[in-house]
């Protein structure tokens, strides 16, 4: 059966391609996806599957049950873009001024609709379902991830393989990891209160700047002083704004930034001990702190057992040397909620090109990738569906073959 859908797969590449360029070129920013999930829906509707729409806000799921009972899988893509101005020179170019998908969510969509109407034409030799998840806001705190799964997308699931397309991988090379692979992404704002006055006497003044800036340099203590160094941790300060005048100490002074760690422990101290060096610093100085801890997304934690049946199929499929054994990344990924509920795992596919001047990191303003890897995606999310499914079968032999053809 392998090489029928994976042939199918391959002949609606050029469909998958115009799905992913019109998303690309008509982008939508989280929390504000209105059109996208509109298509999804339809494209769905269209494959005769079960269709439910504004789960969790904004997101889109399909429901497929195939002909024989079994166990669910689903299978997750994200559909939102960025604040960022499209800067290539393609006919896919973003015409939204301002928004365009700089990280692949496009990709991640085309692909999936490419697997769900490839497992739609053999619904009947399915033992078991498939759920595809089509997610609003990941770029975004709170997310979309958390709100669809409390409005029932994980319902009746098992397992769970979610992928994300990468610029910083070759095209053909599929990275995976055990254990942590995204950290958890915090953020912090502190607000000083001082006393303003004029530059020249700076002693009847509350300087927020200088307090700011003690702040700023105990913060960086975190890290080198408090935090296990065998675990790991960044306390990034992104933003210090205060005053406008050469000779004007100002009143007030704002600082934000992010905290990224893995282990909740870790999370939990740096935050307390970011509470204590704002308060003490402030005290010290008679000025007033206003200090606002937001827990973003958790760790993204890959189950042992799926990455191995990932890593066992990328092998098969695309050869020994073309999977590689990352390195965890300090960036979030709501993918966390997902995997805190039921067993799954997260994994990269190369798109980087040098030959189309895909090569420039995610979030850039000419970020591209080589689109061939929904190839790739799709014929990891086919083979995952069927590897799982047939190891939990009630009757375990199946005619789905991994290896390349």
């Amino acid at each position: 059966m392998q090489a029928q859908l994976f042939n199918k797969l391959e002949k609606l590449y050029p469909e998958m391609v115009d799905i992913r360029r019109d998303l690309h070129m008509n982008p939508e920013l989280s929390f504000h996806e209105v059109i996208t999930p509109k298509k999804v829906a339809e494209f769905l509707t269209n494959l005769g599957l079960e269709v439910k729409i504004g789960v969790g806000g904004r997101g889109v799921t399909g429901f497929l049950q195939g002909g024989k009972p079994g166990k669910t899988v689903a299978l997750r893509a994200d559909f939102d873009a960025l604040p960022i101005q499209d800067e290539k020179d393609v006919e896919y170019k973003s015409k939204v001024p301002g928004v365009m998908h700089a990280c692949g969510h496009d990709i991640h969509t085309a692909a999936l609709l490419g697997v769900a109407k490839v497992l739609s034409d053999v619904r009947d030799e399915i033992e078991g379902n498939v759920v595809f998840i089509h997610q609003f806001a990941e770029e975004v705190i709170p997310g979309g991830a958390k709100s669809m799964i409390e409005d029932g997308c994980l319902d009746g699931v098992d397992v769970i393989y979610g992928a994300h397309v990468s610029s910083m991988h070759p095209f053909g090379m599929i990275g995976i990891k055990e254990g942590y692979v995204a950290a958890c992404g915090d953020t912090f704002e502190i607000d000083i209160q001082g006393k303003g006055g004029h530059g020249a006497t700076p002693h009847l003044t509350i300087d927020p700047i200088v307090t700011g800036s003690q702040i700023v340099m105990n913060l960086q203590q975190l890290v080198s002083r408090r935090v296990d160094p065998i675990k790991t941790a960044v306390v990034t300060v992104g933003a210090f704004n205060s005053g406008s005048g050469f000779n004007v100490i100002p009143d007030k002074a704002k600082i934000i930034g992010t905290v990224r760690t893995f282990d909740e422990d870790v999370r939990d101290m740096i935050e307390e001990q970011m509470r204590q060096i704002v308060e003490s610093t402030c005290k010290g100085a008679g000025a007033v702190a206003n200090f606002k801890y937001t827990r973003g997304y958790p760790a993204v934690w890959n189950h042992p057992e799926e990455t191995k049946r990932i890593e066992k199929l990328s092998t098969s499929l695309f050869g020994e040397n073309n999977v590689q054994h990352t390195e965890a990344m300090m960036g979030m990924e709501d993918f966390a909620y997902y995997v805190k509920e039921v067993p799954g795992t997260f994994i990269w596919v190369g798109g980087a090109n040098p030959d189309i001047n895909a090569t420039y990191p995610h979030h850039h303003p000419k970020f591209d990738v080589d689109e061939r890897a929904m190839i790739h995606i799709g014929k990891l999310f086919i083979s995952a569906v069927f590897d799982f499914l047939s190891e939990h079968s009630s009757t375990p032999t199946s005619s789905f073959v991994m290896q390349e053809n």
